[in-house]
């Protein structure tokens, strides 16, 4: 029966993510941009002064920055450094390439889908805010049915899935390095978690705070410097990159290689860095504070580009410096996992192994926390039942302890099932919201200074109902 299930989920996840849910991404992606007039691209000076003033908040709300260094603490997990390894390993390294171009139509998608959670945000029992695309699905399309399957998905894969899974990798990582036996892991990650989770949202946005941000910073420096000591093969490992994307080289890699191996990897493993699209990091974006809906969604699209055109493109070209010694062609895909680590104890020597494995460890733990704040506003969607609530958050804890020692294989397929489908009836959703994107971003423009008032707003396509915009 295990087995049938297991096959069955694959093929599942073969179809969705080989032959749908990539091309839907990007489509959507390329549509927002054009109706919307590039707004990345015509606004990025805003994205990127959108952290000014972000951590501004009262006391019992989550803050804009917070909200941002959630989202970022949670894209740039295990998942994330493997994943670049993997685009290179599959598309070699013009795979780079088509994430950076994912990467910039999913600003637009991630703007989209983060305005729609603000605007159609809702105020919380504790005085606190609740939004994402469940919440614009029943307020904004009236179609309550499909917020709660988006709500039931979340609260499951986002919520306790995806942290299972991120301990899960840090478990076996630090089994095979250092000898910690999985358990050991199990009972030092559910201590950390525990805090925090108990916490709730708000005691989720203030760890993320300080250890996301801390964390991108000291990982890109050391592929910085890495970069800094290696300038010739740091340019020419760019130049592998547009080469393998134009097909001028196959990818080092050899796997498959060739522009269509470089140009679909790249663009599934971009699109699953970053998440735009996937609803995910709404949950916390429609979450926070912030004095208008379109300014949080310049603060989501500048997490993409953090996380794929800073972090990503350091990472690639971390790995592409150290070949042929550690990126040599014919390697299995089992050795994503490891690849970026080995890279920079390339570089660095030996002595990088424990700073290696403290990285990933905080990978790991700020993605199992963050993910658990989707699923917590989801949760909060679906019910305001407190004794609900702290089970859920229990659950979730146990869940990460007994992950650290099994295998997840089903686990992870299952939920990247449900995540996908999640994502078909959130890109769904945006399409047909788009229009009130366009009126908000109309808005905006008038006076980018001024604050968000929805009432007697001749710019909005209706009037909205219950709305958290006196």
């Amino acid at each position: 029966m295990i087995a049938w299930l297991n096959e069955t989920v694959i093929a599942v996840n073969d179809i969705l993510y080989g032959y749908l849910l990539v091309y839907v991404l990007v489509a959507a992606g390329l549509f927002l941009t054009i109706y919307l007039g590039f707004p990345q691209f015509k606004h990025f000076p805003a994205i990127i002064r959108s952290l000014s003033g972000s951590r501004d908040g009262e006391k019992h709300e989550v803050s804009s920055f917070q909200a941002f260094a959630v989202g970022v603490g949670t894209r740039v997990g295990i998942g994330n450094i493997g994943g670049v390894a993997l685009a290179l390993i599959l598309g070699g390294p013009g795979a780079i390439f088509w994430m950076w171009v994912v990467a910039l139509l999913g600003m637009t998608t991630a703007f989209c889908e983060s305005t729609l959670a603000q605007l159609f945000k809702v105020k919380n029992r504790d005085g606190s805010f609740r939004g994402g695309p469940s919440y614009y699905m029943t307020r904004g399309l009236s179609a309550r049915w499909m917020g709660i399957i988006f709500a039931a998905i979340t609260v499951l894969a986002s919520g306790i899935a995806v942290p299972m899974v991120q301990v899960n990798a840090v478990a076996a990582t630090l089994d095979a390095n250092h000898g910690v036996p999985k358990w050991g892991t199990a009972l030092i990650m559910m201590l950390l978690l525990a805090p925090v989770i108990i916490g709730g949202l708000r005691s989720v946005a203030r760890a993320a705070e300080y250890l996301a941000p801390i964390m991108a910073f000291v990982y890109l420096a050391l592929t910085i410097v890495v970069i800094f000591m290696n300038l010739p093969a740091a340019g020419s490992a760019i130049m592998e990159i547009f080469r393998g994307a134009l097909g001028l080289q196959s990818g080092i890699a050899g796997v498959t290689g060739g522009i269509f191996a470089a140009l679909l990897n790249g663009a599934r493993r971009g699109l699953f860095s970053n998440e735009a699209g996937l609803g995910t990091a709404p949950n916390v974006a429609g979450s926070a504070a912030a004095s208008h809906p379109v300014k949080q969604g310049w603060v989501q699209a500048l997490g993409v580009f953090i996380d794929t055109i800073l972090i990503c493109t350091a990472t690639a070209i971390l790995i592409l410096t150290s070949a042929p010694s550690v990126f040599v062609g014919g390697l299995e895909t089992n050795a994503a996992g490891t690849l970026t680590g080995d890279a920079l104890i390339f570089h660095y020597g030996s002595w990088a192994l424990p700073v290696v494995s403290l990285i990933i460890f905080i990978f790991a733990y700020t993605s199992a926390f963050g993910a658990y704040s989707y699923g917590q506003v989801a949760l909060d969607f679906l019910t305001q039942n407190r004794a609900v609530s702290f089970v859920y958050r229990v659950v979730v804890i146990l869940a990460c302890g007994w992950a650290s020692v099994q295998a997840l294989s089903l686990v992870w397929a299952i939920s990247d099932v449900l995540l996908g489908l999640g994502a078909l009836f959130n890109l769904y959703a945006v399409i047909r919201l788009a229009p009130w994107v366009k009126a908000l971003l109309a808005d905006w423009r008038e006076n980018p200074a001024a604050d968000f008032h929805a009432e007697n707003n001749a710019h909005l396509p209706a009037p909205i109902k219950d709305h958290a915009w006196a």
